[in-house]
C-alpha cells in the first residue's frame, strides 16, 4: 500500500465522507484513493472556494470539514478563506500537496510551513512514509481539541512511497475526551452570590449556548434572575419566541432600547459568549455592571480590557444546570427587567417608523429585508454576508430562523455564497438562503456554476446597489468622491440562467414576491438580483458616521 492509500484510509477511519477542492499533480493520487474509498470529490472552481464550502459543511454537519489542494499556488490560493475559518473556529483539515523533499528549485516550491503560521493555520508535516497515518490523526485531533483550521502537508514524493507504518490505525476520537467539563463549584457559588445582589440582571448568549443546546436553562435562567436575555451576533434571534424579555443583540447592531435597558445592568451573565468589543461596544452598553462568564475556553480579558468578576470554566449546560440548582433555592428576587412596560419596549424595539425610500427601478433595502423575512419560511436557514447591505439583514430579520452570520470574520467580501453551499449540503441538501452584495457574489461568480453543477438547493439573493457600498456611504461621510466606488453591475439574474441555474432580476417588490415563490415551489440553484437604492443608509453606519442615536 502506498502512503497516500495509507493517508485515505486514516482519512475515511476519521469520519471524512466529503471533500472539497481542485485537483493537482501533488493531490490527485490521494484524491484517487479517496475516491476509491466512496468519498464525495466535490471540485469547486478556485481552491479558496472550495475550502470556504468546506468551512460552511463542517458548520452546518458539526463535524470536521475536509478540503485539498495541490502544491504551492494550490496553496496559497487558500490565504483569506483559511483566515476567515481559523476567526471562525471551524474545525478542518486540509490535505495540501507539497513538492518533493528538498527541492528548493521546483516550479510549485513554497514554504507551507510558514504560510500556514500567517493564515493561522496549524501545520501538521509529513516528512516520512512510516508517520503518516500519525499525521493524520495529530492533524484530526488538532482541529477537534483547538476547533481551527489544520494544514496536512504531503510532500509528492513520500506520497507516493510504500506505507511501512502500524497495522492498525487508532482514531483521533478515541484520544478526545468528550466528556463534558464541569465547573467548579467554589465558582458556581461565587457567581450566585453576585447574581443574588444584584438587582437588574441580562443573560448574555453567545454561540456556545447554542450549541450546548442549552435554550432550556437559559430560559429558566432569566425567569429566576428577572433577566433580559441578549445575543451575540451569531445567535441573532435564538430564543427570540421563548420570552417577552428578549432584548436582541449586544452591540452595534442591537435596538435603541437595547441600547438604553442593557446600560441599566449591574450584572450580565455570559453564557458561551466571548464578550469582545463589539458585544459590549467597548464598555457602553454595561458601564456599572458586574460580569459573570460561563465558558470552557481559557479566560482573557474581555472588549472593555478588563476580566471579569467571576469566570466559570465548564461547558454551557453543566456550568448552567448547577448554577440553577443554586438559584432554585434561594428566595424570589426583585422584579429586576420583568415588568410590562418593559416587554412593551421590546417588542415594539424593531419596528420600522421611517417611510420607506420611493426610487424609480431601485427598491428601499430596508422593505426588502422586512418582506423577506416574511416570505421565507421559519424553517429556512439565513447567512448573512459581509458590507453596508448585510446590515440592514441583520438588524431588520427578526423570525426566530437559524442564521449563521459571517459578519467580523476577517471582513472579507464574498465568503458567504461559499459558505452556504456548504453548509446546504453539510444539512443534507437543505435549502438554504444567503442575503449578499453584488461586489461579493461577483467575486467569486464562477462557483455559481459549482452549485448548478451539483444542484445545490441554495437561494442567493444580492443586495445590488452597483457598489462597493460600505466605501461608497464612508467615502459619503469622509468628505471623499463616492462615485468612485461605483461599479456597474451585469444582468445577474440573467447570468445565472445562462449558467444553467434559476434566476430573476428584481426592480419591484411585486417582482420579489414572485421570484422568491418561484425559488420556495422548486428550490435549487438561484439567483435574486435585487436593485436597492443607494441613498438609503443602514442604522450601524448612521450610529457610527453621523453620531444619530437610532
Amino acid at each position: 500500500m502506498k502512503v497516500y492509500e495509507a493517508m485515505a484510509e486514516a482519512f475515511v477511519a476519521e469520519g471524512a465522507t466529503t471533500v472539497y477542492g481542485m485537483m493537482g499533480d501533488a493531490n490527485m493520487h490521494w484524491m484517487n484513493a479517496m475516491a476509491e474509498r466512496g468519498v464525495e470529490l466535490l471540485e469547486a472552481r478556485h481552491e479558496g472556494s472550495g475550502l470556504a464550502m468546506a468551512d460552511g459543511w463542517a458548520r452546518g454537519a458539526g463535524k470536521v470539514g475536509v478540503a485539498t489542494t495541490t502544491s504551492g499556488p494550490g496553496v496559497t490560493q487558500l490565504a483569506t478563506s483559511l483566515v476567515c475559518a481559523s476567526r471562525a473556529r471551524t474545525p478542518m483539515v486540509l490535505f495540501c500537496g507539497e513538492s518533493a523533499r528538498g527541492d528548493l528549485t521546483a516550479t510549485q516550491y513554497l514554504d507551507q510551513q510558514k504560510f500556514a503560521e500567517g493564515v493561522e493555520c496549524e501545520f501538521v508535516h509529513v516528512l516520512t512514509a512510516t508517520k503518516a497515518q500519525d499525521a493524520v490523526r495529530r492533524a484530526f485531533w488538532l482541529a477537534r481539541t483547538k476547533s481551527r483550521p489544520v494544514m496536512v502537508s504531503a510532500p509528492f514524493d513520500v506520497q507516493l512511497e510504500e506505507f511501512d507504518g502500524a497495522p492498525f490505525y487508532l482514531t483521533s476520537t478515541e484520544l478526545v475526551d468528550a466528556a463534558p467539563r464541569i465547573p467548579d463549584p467554589a465558582r458556581i457559588r461565587e457567581a450566585a452570590a453576585i447574581i443574588e445582589e444584584s438587582k437588574r440582571v441580562v443573560v448574555l448568549i453567545g454561540r456556545g449556548a447554542r450549541t450546548a443546546d442549552a435554550g432550556d436553562q437559559v430560559v429558566e435562567l432569566a425567569e429566576l434572575t428577572r433577566a433580559l436575555v441578549a445575543t451575540t451576533l451569531q445567535v441573532k434571534n435564538w430564543l427570540r419566541d421563548r420570552t417577552p424579555y428578549y432584548a436582541g443583540i449586544s452591540g452595534l447592531y442591537g435596538t435603541q432600547a437595547a441600547h438604553e435597558l442593557l446600560q441599566e445592568a449591574d450584572c450580565v451573565i455570559a453564557v458561551g459568549a466571548s464578550l469582545n468589543q463589539f458585544t459590549t461596544e467597548h464598555g457602553y452598553l454595561y458601564p456599572a455592571a458586574r460580569m459573570i462568564q460561563l465558558d470552557h475556553a481559557d479566560q482573557v480579558v474581555t472588549g472593555t480590557g478588563q476580566p471579569v468578576d467571576c469566570y466559570v470554566r465548564g461547558d454551557a449546560r453543566a456550568s448552567l444546570d448547577r448554577l440553577l440548582e443554586v438559584l432554585r433555592n434561594n428566595p424570589t428576587r426583585s422584579e429586576g427587567f420583568h415588568d410590562e412596560d418593559i416587554a412593551a419596549r421590546l417588542r415594539e424595539a424593531d419596528t420600522l417608523r421611517e417611510s420607506f425610500h420611493r426610487e424609480e427601478g431601485r427598491l428601499d433595502p430596508r422593505e426588502v429585508v422586512l418582506a423577506l423575512d416574511e416570505l421565507m419560511p421559519q424553517e429556512l436557514p439565513l447567512v448573512l454576508g459581509s458590507g453596508h447591505q448585510v446590515d440592514f439583514g441583520t438588524m431588520l430579520f427578526t423570525r426566530p430562523r437559524e442564521i449563521v452570520s459571517n459578519y467580523g470574520m476577517f471582513g472579507a467580501i464574498g465568503q458567504a455564497p461559499l459558505i452556504t453551499m456548504g453548509w446546504s449540503l453539510g444539512r443534507g441538501r437543505q435549502p438554504t438562503v444567503v442575503i449578499e452584495g453584488d461586489a461579493s457574489f461577483i467575486m467569486h461568480l464562477a462557483e455559481f456554476d459549482t452549485a448548478v453543477r451539483y444542484g445545490w438547493p441554495v437561494l442567493i439573493v444580492v443586495m445590488n446597489d452597483e457598489a462597493l457600498g460600505a466605501e461608497f456611504h464612508k467615502s459619503a461621510a469622509h468628505g471623499l468622491r463616492p462615485e468612485l466606488s461605483a461599479i456597474p453591475s451585469p444582468d445577474l439574474g440573467a447570468i445565472a440562467l445562462a449558467m444553467g441555474g434559476s434566476g430573476a432580476t428584481v426592480r419591484t417588490m411585486a417582482d420579489l414576491q414572485q421570484a422568491v415563490g418561484r425559488y420556495l415551489a422548486n428550490p435549487g440553484p438561484t439567483v435574486i438580483d435585487v436593485r436597492i437604492s443607494r441613498e438609503v443608509l443602514s442604522v450601524p453606519y448612521r450610529r457610527l458616521h453621523f453620531a444619530e442615536d437610532v
